[in-house]
């Protein structure tokens, strides 16, 4: 007798337990939960793209600073490998108090 009981109480929880799960899936996929999910996923790709956005203008602002503050003390950005190319910002930095002296 007590065994049955066991079984049978065992058997009870399984049920609610899988009738629970199903119940969610279902729900899931049902047109209120479809559009939630829809919600959700656009509201986070959003969020993503948002705050790609801000890093982005936030690393052009500084290299806009840095390339600004250069150009007005006449220094090359990067020093390149070609012969012609040395001293450019010094070249340009003395052209630059030339043409402010006239």
């Amino acid at each position: 007798m007590f065994r049955r009981l066991l079984w049978l109480g065992i058997g009870i929880g399984v049920g609610v337990v899988v009738v629970r799960t199903i119940t969610k899936k279902v729900s899931a996929f049902s047109p209120a939960g479809l559009v939630g999910q829809a919600h959700e996923s656009i509201s986070g790709a959003a969020g993503s793209v948002r705050g790609m956005l801000d890093d982005l203008r936030d690393g052009m602002a500084e290299r806009e600073e840095d390339i600004r503050a250069h150009f007005a003390e006449g220094i090359a950005l990067d020093a390149p490998d070609l012969p012609w190319a040395h001293d450019v910002g010094h070249r340009f930095a003395h052209f630059k108090r030339q043409l402010e002296g006239e």
